[in-house]
């Protein structure tokens, strides 16, 4: 509110002085004895005070009425919405923005604050917010109507291009959140197998079902041996335990010892290919095929950030490894609500109701496959089928990686740059980081202060972590961003 008032307070002056030069200029006027040039000088003055005065008093009204509107839409916020937000992005009231707009690589909030945008909705929005492409194929979808919930032909089309562009989508269901995908596939797998165990990695996200919810951030106080799992939220049965095994993300050695062990009971491996934001290192991702393949033990990768990011065809592509089942998302969905579990045929056609199927999955979903959503996809993956689409997002990103790395360096403030140029973040350690514990390890202090102190300063990013570049940031947003950390880093020493 202060600088509002200061805005209006301002103005006034502004107009005051412009009553001021006119009073001094009718004076000289009836005076007539101070020459012309000593009578025009105060009104001209006068003229130029009065309109920046008109000028800055419409801003400092439109300010205000954009402050009220947010307060108003704020408390609102706190008394529908639990904490005052979606669940995704938690700040405390007196930090709480509402996003009101977005363009390309760009938000604005709802007292008109512009940010340079590198959360992209939580990484969806990879080509910008708003691509006009995108927008227009939604909008003429529209009119053609929004949902049938019986099949619908952008599904088929969509489904034809994943089929496409990720080695292991024989068949594709579509569901409509990452977190279905995810229990979808884990469900596929137990069936096919008829085995009740998953492993997963401490530290994994796969969404926020009971299974994928064990060991997903454990505190440090809470960790256990592996492969205990530990719930991270509760509400969650105690028999969860006993189904999901824990290993840690790139130790090949402990996760073979696991395997080994259970390999009886074991159904499926369930990875995020770049766990968060750890790359996979020492060819883990073939080795883990390898092992799975010995035993005859179902591989799921859950691409749900990575699909389309890290690659067009994905993980899989980038990392050459081909799972059984995928989960993808995100960016599938051109910003809608939409996901998909894919594989191999045999596995997929336990979705297949008939007679002789006894093993039949029921996943029907009121929105399964909905042809908005599945517009705004294939219009999405159309724009990144285009030449050097990618060489573009990875620029961006080696830009922005190379650039955060000589600023800590020249303040002496150790971090480390973890994930790949299309998805990445820091974190403050002079650490190696390879898994879940070496993470946890870095100052969360730190990375808490940095994060909000880029939030003030007009940069949006996912909250801990995750720089998610598009194709629409510039050399000019790049640049920018660089400047506001080099000012913003000397206050976490």
């Amino acid at each position: 509110m202060r600088k509002k008032t200061a805005l209006a307070i301002i103005a006034r002056l502004f107009l005051s002085l412009a009553s001021i030069c006119s009073a001094i200029g009718i004076i000289f006027a009836i005076d007539g004895s101070q020459g012309i040039f000593a009578i025009i000088v105060p009104f001209i003055i006068a003229l130029t005070c009065g309109f920046t005065g008109f000028k800055l008093n419409k801003l400092s009204i439109k300010k205000t009425a954009m402050n009220n509107n947010h307060q108003d839409l704020l408390n609102k916020a706190f008394k529908y919405l639990p904490g005052g937000n979606l669940g995704n992005i938690n700040f405390s009231r007196n930090d709480a923005i509402i996003i009101e707009k977005a363009n390309g690589s760009k938000s604005w909030d709802t007292e008109g604050k512009e940010y340079i945008d590198f959360l992209m909705g939580s990484g969806p929005m990879i080509l910008g917010h708003n691509h006009p492409t995108v927008t227009q194929k939604v909008k003429d979808s529209i009119n053609s109507g929004s949902h049938f919930f019986i099949t619908n032909k952008h599904a088929i089309l969509l489904a034809e291009e994943i089929n496409k562009a990720m080695p292991c989508a024989e068949k594709i269901r579509f569901t409509t959140s990452g977190t279905d995908a995810n229990f979808q596939a884990m469900r596929l797998a137990r069936t096919f197998t008829k085995k009740e165990k998953i492993l997963k990695f401490e530290g994994g996200f796969h969404g926020t079902s009971d299974y994928a919810m064990m060991s997903m951030a454990p505190n440090k106080d809470s960790l256990k041996n592996f492969p205990i799992s530990t719930p991270t939220v509760p509400g969650i049965p105690t028999s969860i335990n006993e189904t999901m095994l824990i290993a840690p993300f790139n130790n090949i050695d402990i996760t073979e010892s696991i395997i080994t062990k259970y390999k009886d009971e074991l159904a499926a491996i369930i990875v995020e290919p770049l766990q968060r934001i750890i790359q996979p290192k020492n060819n883990f991702l073939g080795k883990l095929r390898e092992i799975t393949n010995k035993h005859n033990i179902i591989l799921i990768f859950d691409e749900v950030v990575t699909g389309f990011r890290l690659a067009y065809g994905g993980a899989q592509e980038k990392y050459k490894t081909t799972p059984d089942l995928a989960a993808i998302g995100k960016i599938m969905g051109g910003g809608y609500p939409l996901a998909a579990v894919c594989g191999r045929k045999d596995l997929m056609d336990l979705f297949v109701p008939s007679e002789t199927n006894e093993h039949y999955i029921n996943q029907q979903g009121t929105l399964n496959g909905m042809p908005v959503a599945c517009v705004a996809g294939l219009a999405t993956l159309n724009e990144l089928k285009k030449p050097n689409t990618y060489k573009k997002l990875e620029t961006t990103g080696k830009k922005l990686m190379a650039g955060i790395k000589i600023i800590f360096e020249r303040y002496n403030i150790p971090i480390q740059i973890c994930g790949d140029p299309t998805i990445f973040d820091i974190a403050f350690t002079s650490e190696k980081i390879s898994d879940y514990r070496s993470y946890i390890k870095a100052n969360e202090n730190l990375m808490d202060k940095f994060n909000l102190l880029l939030f003030k300063n007009g940069i949006l990013k996912s909250i801990p972590f995750k720089f998610y570049p598009s194709l629409a940031h510039t050399n000019e947003d790049i640049d920018k961003t660089l400047q506001i950390i080099n000012e913003i880093v000397p206050q976490l020493s």
